[in-house]
């Protein structure tokens, strides 16, 4: 579930036995003269000890995404990385719950998970743990991690518009590409990973290559002229412009295929940046993407 560039996955699902231990633990639970106290429900943020470690983190995770978060007190990933999490579970809104959990006053806990340096995070879904890792995350691949966890549990993820992305966006539907490059610029200086935004800059990117242009002339000149590089990126750019993308990819994707060197290197990119204007989720991309690999390799 996890992208391998963003964080170290630790285990799949089943790898730990949280049944066996929600058992010790209600046993522990029924022992303590006071046990502490389960937080109540719908709180984005709880602690967690062994005693109730069953009902705020097996139980909850039945029926919302329980993340947990692993600390040692005063630490420096507790002080950086810990208020990262609760900050992202705020803006949540119940869709997940952080359980932050004390390692040196719950070490069975840490020992049930196998803990060996912190952070240590993992996602508690339906009862069983579905990914975790052991590192600080930037906030752009924390919050891709969370997105994947909520998908895994079938929890719809909505993102509030970004005024940022807001402001470029009407920049560029207004026609003033300079001021939507540079507001798309400035959000990717923030968060590199963001996709919209990439996407952004790559459509002001596409206007400004076909501003002007004659659609029908332009298509003209790359039919009489197939080995012409320049003529055949321009329609590539016309095609996508005017809806038909999967044909662009295809002329792209010829081109690479009969030409080497600067020239291939030079269609291969633009196609790459063709694909960042439809954004990485769109179902053409990856056809285009195996077509891609396979003129290359």
């Amino acid at each position: 579930m996890t992208d391998p560039r963003q964080s170290q996955s630790i285990f799949t699902r089943g790898a730990v036995d949280l049944g066996a231990l929600a058992a010790r633990n209600a046993a522990a639970a029924q022992r303590s003269a006071e046990p502490a106290p389960s937080a109540p429900a719908g709180a984005n943020v709880i602690d967690v000890t062994e005693a109730t470690f069953q009902n705020d983190v097996i139980q909850r995770s039945l029926t919302v995404p329980v993340v947990l978060d692993f600390y040692v007190e005063m630490s420096a990933p507790h002080q950086q990385f810990s208020p990262l999490l609760a900050k992202l579970a705020a803006e949540g809104g119940g869709s997940w719950v952080l359980a932050r959990v004390d390692i040196e006053a719950n070490p069975r806990l840490a020992q049930m998970f196998r803990i060996q340096n912190i952070p240590f995070v993992v996602a508690i879904v339906g009862g069983q743990p579905v990914d975790a890792f052991n590192q600080m995350l930037p906030e752009p691949h924390l919050r891709q991690w969370i997105d994947a966890v909520l998908k895994a549990a079938g929890v719809e993820v909505e993102h509030p518009e970004d005024p940022r992305l807001l402001a470029a966006d009407d920049a560029m539907a207004d026609g003033d590409l300079d001021a939507a490059e540079a507001a798309y610029r400035k959000i990717l200086d923030e968060t590199p990973a963001d996709a919209i935004a990439e996407s952004g800059l790559a459509q002001v990117g596409l206007l400004r290559r076909t501003e002007g242009v004659d659609i029908a002339g332009v298509l003209a000149a790359a039919e009489a002229a197939p080995a012409d590089v320049a003529a055949q990126l321009l329609a590539a750019d016309v095609e996508v412009l005017t809806g038909e993308a999967d044909r662009a990819y295809s002329r792209l994707v010829a081109l690479i295929r009969r030409t080497a060197g600067d020239e291939r290197e030079t269609a291969r990119k633009h196609l790459v940046s063709l694909f960042t204007v439809a954004g990485p989720d769109d179902p053409a991309v990856a056809k285009a993407r195996r077509a891609l690999a396979s003129a290359l390799f």
